[in-house]
């Protein structure tokens, strides 16, 4: 189906631009999300008539992204979370979770505009895009840690994934039978 994009559409086209989609994304998502216009002759005169209307509008959308995004553009988060000695998360962190923790941090941004190809199962660094227009983009770091304690220290660079590392290297020396029972007790009898 053609179809004249009411604004710009990542890895489709510009505002103004007639396309070829499948059926099913326009009639399932670009039309009814007013992204698009079928391509026929009474839309394409319409779409003519408020050309201007539209494109002050998208700038003013671009203006508002850019300055969310001037103050968003490179910042680092603290996400505490539950996990394994392995660094395996108990759970996921999801593009919900991010966007939560963006709008209580005072960002306006919606879950839809994080890209996250899949939910982060790991605790450690993450860089992830925030899409806050087609056309503006930020990156923000997620600092997953199980504590605030381990979040300053991954900061600093350390790898938290093994037990050594969480718990100091006397780990081992921590776990010896005989810190814990007294070889010269008596036996119990009872």
């Amino acid at each position: 189906m053609d179809v004249i994009l009411l604004e710009r559409i990542s890895r489709l086209g510009q505002l103004g631009e007639t396309v070829k989609v499948k059926d099913g994304y326009a009639r399932n998502y670009l039309l009814p999300q007013g992204k698009a216009l079928r391509a026929n002759e009474a839309n394409k005169k319409k779409f003519e008539g408020q050309r201007a209307d539209l494109e002050a509008r998208n700038a003013e959308r671009k203006s508002e992204a850019e300055n969310i995004g001037g103050g968003l553009d490179g910042k680092s988060f603290v996400i505490v979370r539950s996990a394994g000695e392995t660094g395996q998360l108990y759970g996921s962190v999801s593009t919900r979770d991010i966007a939560d923790l963006l709008t209580a941090e005072g960002f306006n941004v919606n879950r839809n505009q994080v890209e996250l190809n899949h939910p982060i199962k790991t605790v450690g660094l993450i860089n992830v895009a925030i899409a806050l227009h087609p056309e503006v983009e930020v990156t923000v770091t997620l600092n997953i840690a199980r504590s605030t304690e381990e979040a300053e220290r991954q900061e600093r660079g350390e790898t938290l994934t093994t037990a050594e590392a969480i718990y100091g290297e006397d780990i081992n020396e921590n776990a010896r039978p005989d810190t814990f029972f007294d070889p010269n007790a008596e036996e119990f009898e009872g």
